[in-house]
C-alpha cells in the first residue's frame, strides 16, 4: 500500500487545483500512425505471401509457371496492470478534509480520486508510447520495433543505417540517408513515413529556420511555427516514444499495434476498501494487453538503432 506523502503548506481555503509534472504523450496511437489491431484475445498471425515468376511469355498450352511464399510473424499482446492503493487517513489533516464528509465512514476526496484517476490513464498511454518504439520484454513493457529490429537478422545491410547524433548541421545528410535506403517499391506509397525522434525534428526545423543566409522559411528566421511534413516529398512525423537519434521508415500499414480492448488503456477502476475488508484503503486498478510487431522486414529502414 502506498502511504500518500503529503508535503503542505496549508493556510485557509484550497485555492487551485492538483498539478504534476508533465507527461509524455501517446502521440501514435492517438493520431493512428501505425496500424491497431483490437479484439486480440491471446495471439495472432502476420502473415505474408509472396508471388513470383508468374509473367511468362505466352504459348497456346497451360504452362504452369511461378512460386507461392508463405511465411508467418505472430504477434502476442502482453498483460499489464496498474495496482496501486492510498489510505484515507492522510487526507484527514489536509485542505481536503471537508470535501472527506463528517463521517467517520468517509470518502477519498473526489477531486484527488478523479485526478489520480486520469494521471494513471495518463501513464498508460506514455509507458505504451515508449513501449511502442524502444520497449523491451522486462517488467512493464513489452518489445518495441527498435528491440525488434535490432534482434532481427534479416533487418541488416544498407537498410540498417548506423547513423550518429543529429543536429542542425547534419539532419538533411542523415533524413537523406534514410530515403536513400527506401525501397523503390514503397517509395511512391502514401502509407509511407519516416517516424523520427523529438531531437530529429527539431533539429530539422531549426535547420530550416536557418536556411537561406540565416532567413529561414518565409524570410521568417526561426521566429515562426514551421510547418514540418515531408523530406524528399516524403511524410516525417514525429513519435514521442522513440529515443533520441533514432529513426524508421516504413508504410504504416507495415506496423501493427495488438491489444485486446482498446479502451482498457483508457479505464481505470477504484475499490473502497471499507466495505470488503474494513480499512481506510482505496485500490486504484487498470488492466490492458498490448504488443507490436511488423510483417515485413524487407520494407523498413533503421537509423541508429545502436546509438
Amino acid at each position: 500500500m502506498a502511504t500518500p506523502n503529503i508535503t503542505s503548506s496549508y493556510a485557509g481555503e484550497f485555492a487551485s487545483d492538483y498539478v504534476s509534472a508533465m507527461l509524455l504523450s501517446g502521440n501514435t496511437l492517438a493520431n493512428g500512425l501505425i496500424e491497431i489491431k483490437p479484439n486480440v484475445k491471446h495471439k495472432e498471425t502476420l502473415t505474408r505471401i509472396e508471388l513470383d515468376g508468374l509473367v511468362q511469355d505466352a504459348t497456346c498450352d497451360f504452362s504452369d509457371a511461378g512460386s507461392v511464399t508463405w511465411t508467418e510473424r505472430s504477434i502476442e499482446p502482453k498483460s499489464l496492470q496498474v495496482n496501486l492503493a492510498l489510505c484515507k487517513t492522510p487526507f484527514r489533516s489536509t485542505f481536503e478534509a471537508g470535501s472527506m464528509g463528517a463521517s467517520a465512514h468517509d470518502n477519498l476526496p473526489k477531486k484527488f480520486s478523479d485526478f489520480v484517476i486520469g494521471k494513471a490513464s495518463a501513464k498508460i498511454a506514455e509507458a505504451t508510447e515508449l513501449s511502442i518504439w524502444g520497449g523491451t520484454a522486462g517488467a512493464g513493457s513489452f518489445d518495441g520495433f527498435t528491440t525488434l529490429l535490432a534482434a532481427d537478422s534479416a533487418h541488416t545491410g544498407a537498410r540498417k543505417i548506423t547513423g550518429e547524433a543529429v543536429t542542425p548541421a547534419n539532419v538533411v545528410a542523415s533524413l537523406g540517408s534514410v530515403v536513400d535506403a527506401i525501397d523503390e517499391k514503397i517509395l511512391q506509397n502514401d502509407g509511407l513515413y519516416i517516424y523520427v525522434a523529438n531531437n530529429v525534428f527539431r533539429a530539422y526545423k531549426r535547420y530550416l529556420g536557418s536556411t537561406g543566409g540565416g532567413q529561414g522559411v518565409d524570410t521568417r528566421g526561426n521566429n515562426q511555427d514551421i510547418k514540418v511534413e515531408q523530406f524528399d516529398g516524403i511524410k516525417v512525423v514525429a513519435v514521442n516514444g522513440m529515443a533520441s537519434n533514432k529513426m524508421i521508415a516504413t508504410v504504416k500499414e507495415n506496423l501493427f499495434f495488438a491489444t485486446g480492448l482498446l479502451s482498457d488503456q483508457n479505464e481505470v477502476r477504484t475499490i473502497d476498501m471499507a466495505d470488503i475488508d474494513g480499512s481506510q484503503n482505496v485500490r486504484f486498478i487498470a488492466r490492458y494487453t498490448a504488443a507490436v510487431n511488423y510483417a515485413i522486414t524487407e520494407e523498413i529502414v533503421s537509423f541508429g538503432l545502436g546509438l
